[in-house]
């Protein structure tokens, strides 16, 4: 940016007019912003505007759902501090984000991004070392990083960046204690089942997506394991959930709503729970992560040959203390090819 002599206000400093929204991790369930701060109405303010151009903006593309969404704050929030940036999140993740769980990152306001030559960098799915020294002031993160590998490194500070609102984690520990009834010493085990779009997508990658008989191991080692589960399932296809999981015991209850555009109640169950079963895709991986204990998992749901292993490193896409079963491709052997979809995660 070109100097200005001290005491003007050169149109430079003007042309940004750069406006920063204030963090609102202090307003619970709100999603918009708490005030905007202007910069171009006296010269001290233009000066300061300087130097937060200065200092670099970095930022990553808002894209897919819930799962997707996470992954993109925290790969952000990793890269940018090993990288030696400020780290800010657009409107739209913010507005996702921030209802639920009280993120901390401010929030760059859409005129910045309108004025601001970005850098877009596509990243992989997974870490890698050259991640370590990216090169730009204004550098723009895009694609799917569904990796633990980006943050695994600071994964207290993830965690506390994806801590629930307090009224979040009261509705959810209120509806576990009232399944809970007269049992002493329960243990609860949060089930995630995908199903949606990867039931047809999943097979064009020679892939397969979780079975009765998975769920039904899955289930029967926490059963063995631990005295008193309980079972929290949700899914996107609950009908499927009600006729393939067998419930005659007692300990599983059909809890999810199934509603994709608003999943805030079924992630924060899952998140509240000791242990987790998932299938599939970022938001049953995300649900393991916070939820911390035991997670269990579908593994080699993919002919050796798939496309999918292309894009996906599954060996970077599971905690390695995760417990896998492995899936029945056996379906997937008297099928024959189709054209590839891409699978929202």
């Amino acid at each position: 940016m070109t100097r200005k002599k001290e005491g003007t206000c050169g149109s430079q400093s003007k042309l940004f007019h750069f406006f920063f929204v204030k963090n609102t991790s202090n307003f619970p369930g709100r999603g918009q912003p708490a005030s905007l701060i202007t910069t171009n109405t006296t010269c001290n303010s233009s000066r300061s505007s300087s130097k937060i151009i200065d200092s670099g903006i970095w930022t990553v593309k808002s894209d897919g759902r819930l799962g997707n969404q996470m992954g993109e704050y925290a790969t952000l929030y990793a890269l940018a501090k090993m990288n030696g940036h400020q780290a800010y999140i657009c409107p739209a993740m913010h507005q996702y984000l921030s209802p639920m769980f009280r993120i901390t990152l401010p929030v760059l306001h859409a005129e910045v991004d309108k004025k601001i030559h970005w850098k877009d960098f596509p990243l992989r799915s997974w870490m890698s070392e050259s991640y370590k020294h990216i090169k730009g002031k204004y550098v723009r993160l895009t694609g799917y990083p569904w990796s633990y590998t980006f943050y695994h490194h600071i994964r207290q500070e993830i965690l506390q960046q994806f801590s629930f609102h307090d009224h979040i984690k009261e509705e959810a520990n209120q509806y576990l204690q009232k399944l809970r009834g007269q049992r002493q010493e329960v243990t609860y085990v949060g089930v995630h089942v995908r199903r949606g779009d990867y039931v047809h997508v999943m097979p064009s990658w020679k892939g397969v997506v979780a079975d009765r008989g998975y769920l039904e191991k899955a289930m029967n080692y926490f059963r063995e394991k631990y005295p008193n589960p309980i079972f929290v399932v949700t899914s996107n296809g609950m009908e499927w959930c009600k006729e393939n999981i067998n419930a005659s015991r007692g300990d599983v209850y059909f809890s999810g709503d199934g509603r994709e555009s608003s999943p805030g109640r079924d992630f924060a169950l899952l998140a509240h729970c000791n242990h987790t079963i998932m299938t599939i895709g970022t938001f049953g991986r995300w649900a393991g992560y916070l939820a911390g204990g035991e997670t269990i998992y579908l593994a080699n749901y993919t002919l050796p040959d798939s496309r999918y292993l292309k894009v996906f490193n599954l060996s970077a896409i599971f905690l390695p203390e995760w417990i896998g079963i492995p899936a029945d491709l056996s379906p997937l052997l008297s099928k024959k090819p189709s054209q590839v979809q891409k699978p929202e995660a």
